[in-house]
């Protein structure tokens, strides 16, 4: 039996572990050996110990990161919004679409009327085309059922991609994403109706992994959110939450209040928001697609952010309305750009701290000793570029667990 499945030589490694400077790179001719899906030894080549592998590969001198994680999407919906985009680009308002019977009820009807086997074909090449990007683990929103049994269908068909994908598949339950037709005019209705009824359900079958809701004037009010959040603590759901994305309407405050695992958007959360996320270690996760989509100009706190401390995650926000973005490289790239983020800052934000917005941070995100062998090797001169070039196939193989992971 050997004591190493695989040993990876003659790379180049940034590790993006904690504290560490310049993308934690490992300096020098480096190694890394993987046990049981697992990192079981990684430095100088030098050092190694004399052992068994399985399988020896050099790597020619290529670079290997911590495998890129996609932590806020909605990937799962039904039909699209293209010609919205299209009637916008026109000059037809928001206001005019929704009157129409447009935004995101028209996908709620896309998504109640397709089956659980027309959203996996539906959002299977969305999985695909994040995995080609490096992508090894996504977190998967539901949200567009707005009902019991199309919320419970997407969650299931989320669960399904990550059984019959490479993907590991991080689900979450977003009921509270809009008040559905009909519930117009009873908000608290709705609420009553995940809490005492969706909730218990998908904490039963096991089919989130975390709660989340948008804070906003055009949704739900902090007072709503938090009967939700208690809800879902008591079933020992963690919370997130879409906060202050349109304006400052203390969600921000609200997501530290619960010790929620991120708080999302944030383009007008206020110096009190931030310090209140400081104080409770949640995740500020940025979304420049729908940043971009929607036309804003109020750019999230990103100063205040790293004065306090605040962890910054990047991801695609993929969704047909606000964000039909499917590449979380192009996110990166955005939130350098539009943000200000350094190449750096955004590498770790699509590894180290999108683990820690999905509260995985101990299992992966870095290439340390016992995280899970999630490895992108790349075809790059150095990891800045992976924010730099967009539309650049620069992946050369995704490992997952150790395997090699097809897209």
């Amino acid at each position: 039996m050997s004591d190493w499945d695989l040993l990876l030589t003659d790379v180049r490694i940034a590790t993006l572990r904690g504290g560490a400077t310049d993308y934690g790179i490992a300096e020098g001719s480096t190694a890394l050996a993987v046990r049981d899906g697992r990192i079981d030894w990684i430095g100088d080549s030098s050092r190694l110990p004399v052992r068994r592998a399985g399988k020896t590969r050099s790597l020619g001198g290529r670079w290997i990161t911590p495998a890129l994680i996609d932590c806020h999407t909605h990937i799962v919906f039904g039909g699209d919004r293209a010609a919205e985009f299209e009637q916008r680009l026109q000059g037809v308002s928001y206001q005019d679409i929704a009157r129409a019977g447009g935004g995101i009820l028209s996908t709620v009807r896309a998504t109640r009327d397709a089956t659980a086997e027309e959203l996996f074909r539906a959002a299977l090449p969305r999985v695909q085309a994040l995995a080609r990007e490096g992508v090894a683990t996504i977190e998967i929103k539901s949200g567009y059922g707005l009902d019991l049994e199309t919320e419970i269908r997407m969650l299931e068909v989320a669960r399904r991609l990550g059984t019959e994908t490479s993907m590991d598949v991080r689900t979450t339950l977003l009921a509270a994403h809009t008040v559905p037709p009909e519930y117009a005019g009873n908000a608290d209705g709705y609420i009553d109706l995940i809490c005492n009824e969706l909730l218990p359900q998908v904490a039963e079958r096991k089919l989130a992994d975390a709660v989340d809701a948008y804070c906003e004037s055009i949704a739900f009010s902090t007072a709503q959110i938090a009967k939700l959040f208690a809800a879902a603590i008591k079933l020992g759901l963690p919370v997130k939450l879409h906060a202050d994305q349109l304006s400052d309407g203390g969600g921000a405050e609200l997501a530290a209040e619960f010790k929620a695992l991120s708080a999302d958007h944030l383009e007008y959360t206020s110096r009190k928001g931030v310090r209140a996320l400081a104080a409770s270690k949640s995740v500020a996760v940025l979304l420049p697609g729908a940043f971009l989509t929607l036309g804003e100009t109020h750019v999230p706190p990103v100063g205040e952010l790293r004065a306090n401390g605040v962890p910054i995650a990047v991801a695609t926000d993929c969704n047909p309305g606000t964000s039909p973005i499917c590449s979380l490289r192009t996110a990166m790239m955005l939130a350098c750009r539009l943000f200000r983020l350094t190449p750096e800052e955004s590498l770790a934000g699509a590894t180290r701290i999108a683990a820690q917005a999905l509260g995985l941070a101990d299992d992966r995100g870095t290439l340390e000793v016992g995280k899970r062998a999630d490895i992108a090797i790349w075809n790059i001169s150095h990891p800045r570029e992976l924010a730099y070039w967009t539309g650049t196939p620069q992946l050369a193989e995704l490992l997952a667990g150790g395997q090699t992971s097809a897209p």
